[in-house]
């Protein structure tokens, strides 16, 4: 039987874990902080779920993601996704993720003026809007405890591979602490701000807003089961140490406020609440998957990894075990 032990117990470390359970391997989680804590990437009530990207390799994984996700759910009896759809606003259908999509032979169209205000969402003047239903949120809280299941976590600090794991097999999905463990591990340690808003009726879809430039969302908002809505600005937020907890950023919480009083009219545009989180970002937005000696690394991170844990679970659990 193969030891592995996972060093840092967000929501890719737990998703390894599930997946090296179910080939039978002897599996130790260890993280720093207790369970569900709230200074990494993976602590909160929703994150987004979207099979939409304009990249083709991306729609691929969120498929594969999404057979992940319901695997989960049929095996642990957990409601984790909830499908509301997504509405992708761009500044021409050339931006969108349309051409992929038909590609895939996945369900999407535009949506009309009426349709979209029947929504709760107005576009800024002269764009477009693309919606696909396979979308909306995934349950980060309750992610975290299905895919851990019955995998205890010992809590402590690990500094050095070599002398302080015991295990055939060293996982390390430290998020923005993995390149202390990873020296050459190149990525960018920033602190992102989110906010809540009150918003009454239905659950609205999750909304991105694209980048006319880079193709990646910009801004975006999403359900947020105890608020209403959760919104915020992709990769806006300082280079950050992970070491040094900070509060969020006044003048980000005042530019998330301005954007949702535009695309969402229904929502109380003072924000409740706001907090942080750590993103960890490779130059490309892409993710670290590789097995070095015996060591795996998993830096499936850059602000919009945790759709995909499912699949890069696998994919680390398959390099740990190789």
């Amino acid at each position: 039987m193969t030891r592995v032990t996972i060093v840092g117990a967000g929501v890719n470390g737990c998703a390894t874990a599930w997946a090296l359970r179910a080939h039978g391997a002897e599996v130790t989680l260890v993280d720093r902080f207790e369970p569900g804590h709230v200074h990494g990437s993976s602590h909160g009530r929703s994150r987004i779920f979207r099979l939409a990207y304009p990249e083709a390799h991306w729609v691929g994984l969120a498929e594969e993601a999404l057979a992940g996700w319901r695997d989960l759910e049929g095996e642990t009896g957990a409601e984790l996704l909830a499908l509301h759809g997504l509405v992708e606003l761009c500044s021409s259908v050339e931006v969108s993720s349309r051409d992929v999509l038909a590609g895939r032979g996945l369900e999407h169209r535009l949506l009309d003026a009426d349709e979209l205000r029947g929504l709760g969402v107005v576009p800024p003047p002269g764009w477009v809007a693309l919606w696909q239903p396979d979308a909306g949120v995934v349950s980060a809280d309750g992610a975290l405890a299905a895919f851990r299941g019955d995998t205890p976590v010992e809590q402590r600090r690990v500094e050095s591979l070599d002398d302080e794991v015991d295990a055939d097999v060293v996982v390390v999905t430290a998020g923005a602490w993995a390149s202390q463990l990873v020296p050459d591990l190149q990525v960018r340690v920033t602190r992102e701000t989110v906010a809540y808003f009150s918003c009454d009726g239905p659950p609205i879809p999750s909304v991105v807003e694209l980048d006319e430039a880079t193709r990646h969302h910009a801004m975006y908002a999403l359900h947020d089961p105890g608020y209403g809505i959760k919104a915020g600005a992709h990769h806006a937020g300082p280079v950050a140490d992970p070491d040094v907890d900070e509060p969020p950023d006044d003048e980000l919480v005042a530019r998330i406020a301005a954007w949702v009083r535009e695309r969402f009219p229904a929502a109380d545009p003072e924000p409740v609440a706001a907090e942080t989180c750590l993103y960890t970002t490779t130059e490309d937005e892409s993710f670290v998957l590789e097995r070095r000696g015996r060591v795996v690394v998993g830096s499936a991170c850059s602000g919009h990894a945790f759709k995909f844990a499912p699949a890069t679970g696998r994919r680390l659990a398959a390099l740990a075990l190789s």
